[in-house]
């Protein structure tokens, strides 16, 4: 299989625990390679419009708030089924159910501060990369 993309970002709860060195190690070690990576301060404009799919939702005021609270680090990620390899090495959404080793199993906080987010699928990925980065930004 050729590689793929996706994306991912380490949510501010970890980058105020400084892990962004040990999740993107975990995500290496599990065959993904950055091609881009910025740390960044989200702006509300920007939450809101990266997950406006979820606008409807209950938790969507919460979730732009959590996410406007510290920097985040938005990346790009290469490897062999990069989708699934990234949501398989991040673990479930609620880090009571993750797996042993598993990004949200070792690192998360809670459901809501849950470390990391990825794509669920190519078209997202493709959509979610082109929200945060321009073509000559992806170097790999």
């Amino acid at each position: 299989m050729a590689a793929t993309r996706t994306f991912s970002i380490i949510k501010p709860d970890a980058t105020r625990r400084n892990l962004t060195g040990a999740v993107t190690k975990m995500l290496e070690d599990a065959g993904l390679r950055v091609v881009a990576s910025k740390r960044i301060q989200m702006s509300r404009e920007q939450a809101e419009g990266f997950y406006d799919v979820h606008r409807e939702r209950p938790f969507f005021g919460e979730l732009v708030d959590f996410m406007i609270s510290g920097p985040v680090v938005v990346q790009v990620l290469e490897g062999e089924n990069a989708v699934k390899a990234n949501r398989d090495v991040m673990g479930a959404t609620n880090p009571a159910d993750a797996d042993e080793g598993t990004i949200r199993k070792t690192y998360a906080e809670s459901i809501e501060a849950n470390s990391v987010h990825g794509s669920d699928s190519e078209e997202n990925a493709a959509n979610e990369i082109k929200f945060f980065f321009n073509d000559d930004e992806l170097v790999g």
